[in-house]
C-alpha cells in the first residue's frame, strides 16, 4: 500500500484519464519512482527558471522523471517503456541533498516555516517535514491546510502552487491523482520551495473581482482577443526581457493586466462548465492558445510554455472530486488557474491563433496509435505524454459544451491536436517553440513545406 515513504502503483487506482493499464507496469513505474525520489534532487541545477533545453543546456530546473512515468504508465506503457524513459531522464539529475534534522523542527514553527519557504537548498529539509505531517495527520488535512485553508499563510502557499511554470500544481495533481501520499510530500515541498512573487496578481484580481461584482460573462477565449487587441498589453512584454513576466507585463503594464484578469470568475451553478471552458480554452483558450499559437511561414510546433497551463488543466477535476474542498475553495481554485493563463498568454507575445492550422491538419493516427507512439518516443522528457493525456482527456469533458460561445475546440480537432503534438516533435528542428508570440522565437525552426 502507498504511504507517505513508499511509491506504490495499483491499477485499481484508476487515473482521471488512462488506456490499457498494465500491472506489470505499475510495479516498474514505482520502483523508478522510488529510486528518483531516494537517489535525486528536485532541482537539478542552479537556474532560477524553467526553459527544458534538458541535455543540451541543462538550464530546466525540475526533475520531470515522476511527470514523465506516470503520464506513460497512463497511457499504456510496457515495463520496458518506463525504464528506457527513466534511463534518459535520470542521466542529468543530480544527487539528494542531505537533510537537516534542527532545520526540519523549525518547519513545525509557521515563523520559521515562512523565513525557509522559496528556498530551494531546503527542498530535501521540507520533504521530510511533509512526509512526517502526512504521516501524522493524512494526506487530504495536510494539502487542505498548508494549500487551501485560506488566510495569509495558506494564501503565501496557494500562489506557490501556480510559480515555476505551474510545475508544483501538476505535481500535487500527479500525486492526488494517482494516489501516491509520498508524491504529495514531494509536491508539498516544491510548493514550499517556489517563490509567492504571484501572490500580489492574485490577490489583486481577486479584490478587483469582488468590488466589480462580475458576473463572469466573459470566456477566456473573449479575454484573450481582448488582450491581443490592447496595444499597451502588447506592448508590456519584450524579447529581451529575461523574466516576460515580472520584468514583462507586470512590470510595464500591470494594472490592465489585473483587470483583465479579475474579468474571469466564476460560480456554483457554471463551475462544470466553466472547468470545461478553460480545458478547452487552452487550447483553445488554454488548447486554443496553445493549439494555434503558430507561425504560417514555419513548420508546426508547440509554444512550450502555453503547454504548461495546458497540461495543469487534466488534474483541476481530481481536486475538485476531493471531499475536503468546498465550493469556495473550487470556485478560487479555477479562478486564479484561468487567471495565471490569461498572464502565461499576454507573457508569450499574445499569439495570434491560426485555428485553420488544426482544422486543415490531417491525422494519420488513431487514438490508440497515438498514445502508443507518445510512449516510446525518445525526444520527450515527458512534455509530450502530459500534452496527449490531457487533450484526450479533454474531448470527453468538452463534448457536452461544443456549441457554446468560447469553445472553439470542436470534436474531431482533439485528435487532429494529438497528431500535431506528435508529427511536430518528431519533426526535424527543436520539439518546442518557445514564446511563438515573438519572430525571434521561430528563427531556427525549419519551414513549412
Amino acid at each position: 500500500m502507498a504511504s507517505p515513504r513508499l511509491i506504490k502503483l495499483s491499477v485499481t487506482d484508476t487515473p482521471v484519464f488512462s488506456f490499457n493499464l498494465k500491472a506489470e507496469t505499475a510495479e516498474k513505474s514505482s520502483a523508478v519512482l522510488q529510486k528518483d525520489e531516494e537517489e535525486h534532487n528536485m532541482y537539478f541545477n542552479d537556474q532560477g527558471f524553467h526553459t527544458s533545453l534538458i541535455r543540451k543546456l541543462l538550464t530546466t530546473t525540475l526533475d520531470h522523471i515522476d511527470h514523465h512515468v506516470l503520464s506513460i504508465y497512463a497511457l499504456g506503457a510496457s515495463p520496458e517503456d518506463v525504464e528506457r524513459a527513466y534511463v534518459r531522464n535520470s542521466s542529468y539529475q543530480r544527487p539528494a541533498l542531505p537533510v537537516d534534522e534542527d532545520i526540519i523542527k523549525r518547519l513545525s514553527n509557521r515563523d520559521e516555516f515562512r523565513k525557509l519557504a522559496g528556498q530551494r537548498e531546503h527542498y530535501s529539509n521540507f520533504l521530510q517535514f511533509f512526509k512526517r505531517e502526512l504521516e501524522a495527520k493524512g494526506a487530504d488535512s495536510v494539502v487542505h491546510e498548508y494549500v487551501f485553508a485560506g488566510g495569509e499563510f495558506a494564501d503565501e502557499m496557494l500562489a506557490r502552487l501556480f510559480a515555476g511554470l505551474m510545475h508544483p500544481i501538476i505535481h500535487l495533481g500527479f500525486g492526488i491523482e494517482f494516489n501516491q501520499p509520498s508524491i504529495i510530500a514531494q509536491a508539498l515541498a516544491q510548493i514550499a520551495t517556489h517563490d509567492k512573487r504571484l501572490e500580489t496578481f492574485f490577490q489583486a484580481a481577486e479584490r478587483m473581482a469582488k468590488d466589480a461584482g462580475n458576473p463572469g460573462e466573459k470566456t477566456l477565449v473573449q479575454l484573450q482577443d481582448e488582450l491581443r487587441n490592447d496595444p499597451d498589453i502588447k506592448r508590456s512584454v519584450m524579447w529581451a526581457d529575461a523574466n516576460k513576466i515580472f520584468d514583462g507585463v507586470m512590470h510595464r503594464c500591470p494594472e490592465k493586466m489585473i483587470k483583465y484578469a479579475s474579468q474571469f470568475s466564476a460560480n456554483a451553478d457554471h463551475l462544470e462548465e466553466k472547468l470545461a471552458e478553460l480545458i478547452n480554452s487552452t487550447g483553445m483558450a488554454d488548447l486554443y492558445f496553445t493549439g494555434t499559437a503558430q507561425n504560417p511561414k514555419k513548420a508546426i510546433k508547440f509554444d512550450f510554455f502555453y503547454i504548461h497551463s495546458l497540461n495543469s488543466n487534466i488534474f483541476l477535476p481530481t481536486f475538485f472530486a476531493q471531499p475536503w474542498m468546498t465550493m469556495e475553495t473550487k470556485i478560487r481554485l479555477l479562478e486564479w488557474k484561468a487567471r495565471n493563463d490569461l498572464l502565461i498568454y499576454v507573457s508569450r507575445g499574445c499569439t495570434e491563433p491560426f485555428l485553420e492550422d488544426i482544422t486543415n491538419y490531417t491525422p494519420k493516427l488513431s487514438w490508440e496509435e497515438v498514445f502508443k507512439k507518445t510512449v516510446t518516443l525518445e525526444q520527450d522528457d515527458g512534455h509530450a505524454a502530459k500534452f496527449i493525456r490531457h487533450i484526450a482527456h479533454g474531448e470527453k469533458v468538452c463534448k457536452p459544451y461544443e456549441e457554446k460561445d468560447g469553445f472553439r475546440i470542436k470534436s474531431g480537432m482533439w485528435l487532429k491536436l494529438g497528431n500535431m503534438l506528435v508529427d511536430s516533435v518528431c519533426a526535424p528542428g527543436p520539439s518546442w517553440v518557445r514564446s511563438a508570440g515573438f519572430e525571434e522565437a521561430w528563427e531556427g525552426i525549419p519551414a513549412r513545406q
